[in-house]
């Protein structure tokens, strides 16, 4: 039987080999950078969901950079998880960034500079929510590099009363699988896939995390991820 481990494995060698990702390298143990992520970007900016959210959830690697420029370009509020939830989100508002300095402001070198860390408690309600992946299938399931944070944002968001709101992944065409990605009840499913090529709707059959699995969390991640002891204070009372 296939697992998560084979099937990221084999989109970062056929990448490497193909010459489809690009900086940050190498590609393996990370969300792969690819070449296209703009034109996938670009695809996204034609769905309804998107034109009328207001506020965007966008991982923070480097593939999403596009999204997260064009989210402030389009006036939207970009929120973004700090790298391994250690600090909980920034928050990005587009009149905090001059004209032409989105992309900067985007960037993770530079985003604390245009935007601010917020805690939990002042999250705005989020429409739209980005993930990034090592590997999509057509029906929504996800392989992400493996350590669970976008399954944990959304579960997150989530806790906090956000209601279900539409996910979208960014990947290069090739990151297609048809491998029958292995599912835990607490992984995250993808509503469209943007690809340098095209739409996909992917119609998944699976439900999507409805709030923390506290039961499986541990004392090393409460001490990892500040964020999970304050929400869990936020919630109980």
């Amino acid at each position: 039987m296939i697992t998560k481990q084979d099937i990221r494995e084999e989109k970062w060698q056929h990448l490497t080999e193909h010459k489809l990702g690009r900086f940050p390298f190498p590609l393996q143990n990370r969300i792969p950078n690819f070449k296209g992520a703009e034109k996938a970007a670009h695809f996204v900016t034609t769905m309804p969901e998107y034109r009328q959210a207001k506020v965007v959830k966008v991982n923070p690697d480097s593939p999403q950079l596009p999204i997260r420029a064009q989210v402030l370009k389009d006036g939207k509020t970009l929120l973004v998880p700090t790298p391994r939830l250690k600090a909980g989100f920034i928050i990005v508002m587009p009149e905090w960034v001059p004209n032409g300095e989105e992309r900067k402001a985007a960037s993770l070198s530079h985003i604390k500079s245009y935007g601010k860390e917020i805690p939990l408690s002042e999250i705005p309600r989020i429409d739209l929510f980005f993930t990034g992946s090592v590997a999509l299938h057509p029906d929504g399931r996800r392989v992400g590099k493996g350590e669970g944070y976008s399954d944990r944002e959304y579960a997150i968001m989530r806790e906090l009363g956000n209601p279900d709101v539409p996910i979208i992944g960014t990947i290069h065409s090739a990151q297609l699988t048809n491998h029958d990605v292995p599912r835990d009840r607490f992984d995250l499913t993808v509503d469209w896939i943007a690809t340098e090529k095209e739409l996909i709707k992917t119609n998944s059959p699976y439900p999507k995390p409805s709030g923390i699995e506290w039961d499986i969390v541990t004392e090393e991640e409460l001490v990892e991820m500040p964020v999970l002891k304050e929400i869990r204070e936020l919630t109980r009372k």
